[in-house]
């Protein structure tokens, strides 16, 4: 099988770990490995980006292990050749299974060119992605909190999102401050509406007269 990187380095990247596995070539042919346990604060991954640039090394290969990959690759993107791997695709020797084992199986996959890094976006798209992404995240849990109120009011004998249709709105918030407040007088909740909203005093009413108790509160 054909040699396709002199110098490469496998990593097992854990939370407060990272266990590498540096492979050189030798002048008589051979191939030296040597393992070094490193911290996950950034100093120990300067320092590990130190240790690889010292010995040589171009290629280095990791899993996507959760996102405790995204602070390495950060530090090694610019520097090396980096892929990150699905750990699917990386299939383990049998026997017992350990750190060191694991970074010197990954960096002999990566020596012979048996490894298919995934697509990583340049930083710009990454940081875009993560800010899309906490968005949308960010929606779902109003949208998980809306019906959440709802299911409160509901419990409460109260029909507000019978009648508002944003419950959440500046009407429905001063509603349901007050009814956390203590308020219970229905005519004295419905006076909060405002805009359009006024229109349906009379329904709101009805539909704010309840039986809310300290637990909904």
């Amino acid at each position: 099988m054909d040699v396709v990187h002199q110098r490469c380095a496998g990593l097992d990247v854990h939370k407060k770990s990272v266990t590498v596995c540096r492979i050189t070539a030798q002048g008589n042919g051979t191939w030296h490995k040597e393992v070094r346990k490193f911290g996950t604060m950034t100093d120990d991954l300067l320092s590990l980006g130190d240790w690889l640039r010292v010995g040589g090394v171009t290629h280095v290969a990791m899993e996507s292990t959760g996102v405790y990959w995204k602070p390495l690759f950060n530090i090694l993107e610019d520097e090396f050749e980096v892929l990150l791997v699905n750990a699917q695709h990386i299939k383990y020797v049998p026997g017992r299974k350990t750190d060191i084992k694991d970074a010197q199986w990954i960096a002999e996959l990566l020596q012979h060119g048996l490894l298919k890094a995934s697509f990583i976006p340049k930083v710009d798209q990454r940081d875009l992605r993560d800010l899309t992404r906490y968005r949308t995240k960010l929606i779902q849990e109003r949208t998980s909190e809306i019906n959440r109120v709802q299911k409160v009011l509901e419990a409460a004998n109260i029909k507000l999102g019978s009648v508002a249709s944003n419950v959440l709105g500046v009407s429905g918030r001063d509603m349901l401050a007050q009814l956390i407040a203590g308020q219970q007088d229905p005519t004295a909740l419905a006076d909060l509406a405002r805009g359009r909203l006024r229109q349906k005093i009379d329904e709101l009413e009805r539909a704010l007269k309840g039986q809310v108790r300290s637990t909904h509160r």
